[in-house]
């Protein structure tokens, strides 16, 4: 059981969730910020990039609602009793290493490729300005 829910988490957490759309979002974001960015943009620099302001409206939304999900997932991860608590805990830890590591060589292949790996999702106002 611990291992399957381990490549489980792997699958769905790690790949399908982070590498495939959160972490190009992430890393596309963030090198949207530069010195001349507003100032709670930068001093929010991890807020801004996960989208959870100056985005657009869909991205906003669904930003906010998977973090408030995930913060709900992991209150009641935290009732349940061992030893599955810890078999999901588990498998937590792999799927948020993989996304670190999806963010971390993301970043890296679009700085050295000089290219953006997704859509910004910035608001119509901003686009127009750049």
């Amino acid at each position: 059981m611990y291992i399957l829910t381990c490549l489980w988490f792997a699958y769905v957490e790690g790949y399908k969730g982070f590498q495939c759309k959160f972490s190009p979002l992430v890393v596309s974001r963030s090198l949207t910020l530069h010195p001349r960015s507003p100032p709670h943009h930068l001093l929010l620099a991890p807020l801004y990039s996960m989208g959870l302001f100056h985005a657009t409206k869909k991205r906003v939304i669904v930003s906010w609602s998977v973090s408030l999900g995930v913060a709900a997932l992991v209150a009641g991860v935290k009732r349940m009793p061992y030893p599955w608590r810890n078999i999901v805990d588990a498998g937590v830890v792999v799927g948020l290493t993989w996304g670190m590591l999806s963010i971390l060589v993301g970043y890296v292949l679009a700085c050295a490729k000089g290219v953006s790996p997704a859509d910004p999702a910035l608001p119509e106002e901003a686009t127009k300005k750049d």
